[in-house]
């Protein structure tokens, strides 16, 4: 498989110590950090046609990253 795109350190690399701490210090934000990692692999191999889907179904996975990752980016800018 090719390098997967948005991960989340090349989406936030000014927080890359935060998010290693927050991950070790908080559950919810290490259950945010996995699923994101989660719907974020799963919507590289919609794009890669490893897992072909409907339009639909990849349009939601994406609306589902971007709530996540505004979800985190709150918790990196408040913390």
């Amino acid at each position: 498989m090719s390098h997967v795109p948005h991960e989340l350190a090349e989406e936030f690399p000014e927080f890359k110590e935060k998010m290693h701490t927050l991950k070790q210090e908080s559950a919810h934000f290490a259950r945010l950090s996995d699923e994101y990692h989660e719907v974020n692999r799963a919507i590289h191999r919609m794009q890669e046609r490893i897992e072909p889907v409907s339009e639909d179904v990849e349009e939601e996975m994406r609306k589902k990253r971007l709530a996540l990752k505004d979800e985190i980016a709150a918790i990196l800018k408040s913390a």
